[in-house]
């Protein structure tokens, strides 16, 4: 089991059930499921760039991503319908667990100038957005073999109601929110 499963399962389960009220275990709001995407609109031009993002992602989640095709032409950006134009890997059960340890312990403090994370980021039902702009700062990535840096985006799903309940879910896993320096 992933070790943040288990810390969830004995101990912020428990927390969270006494800070926010919750009657039943069931209410308490957990990780649902992880989203890693990449744009791959290069690949209009190039197409040895699909199977090199491909392989990245497949390094970075653990797991074979799925490529996505465009649904519609949009002429200025030459994509015609049908057209491979991304790559994204939903993460569930343990490999999303051990992707968010990942995260939260190793890619955050790797980050350049990293600041923490905006609290703006949350869609208003309890899921948070971020945006990687350097993939090399996952550690299965050798920066030495890299042609091109690429930038991903990470969709953590929780099921949590709102925004309020998944930034404590957050917290409790010391997720590298900004302080604001505004509060008195």
């Amino acid at each position: 089991m992933a070790r943040l499963r288990e810390e969830y399962n004995k101990t912020i389960k428990k927390e969270l059930m006494k800070e926010g009220g919750y009657t039943n275990e069931m209410e308490v709001p957990t990780l649902k499921k992880i989203v890693v995407n990449v744009g791959a609109g290069e690949a209009v031009t190039n197409s040895g760039a699909l199977d090199e993002i491909v392989e990245m992602l497949k390094l970075i989640t653990g797991q074979k991503p799925v490529v996505n095709r465009a649904k519609k032409a949009v002429s200025a950006f030459k994509i015609r319908e049908g057209m491979e134009i991304g790559v994204s890997a939903t993460l569930r059960g343990d490999r999303m667990w051990e992707f968010f340890d990942k995260l939260v312990n190793i890619v955050f403090p790797r980050t350049k100038d990293f600041r923490g994370l905006d609290v703006k980021s949350f869609d208003g039902a309890g899921n948070y957005s971020i945006g990687i702009e350097d993939h090399t700062v996952f550690v299965e990535i050798d920066p030495n073999n890299v042609t091109k840096v690429r930038s991903l985006q990470v969709t953590i799903v929780t099921t949590a109601k709102n925004d309020k309940d998944a930034k404590m879910l957050l917290d409790k896993f010391g997720f590298p929110f900004k302080k604001d320096v505004n509060k008195s």
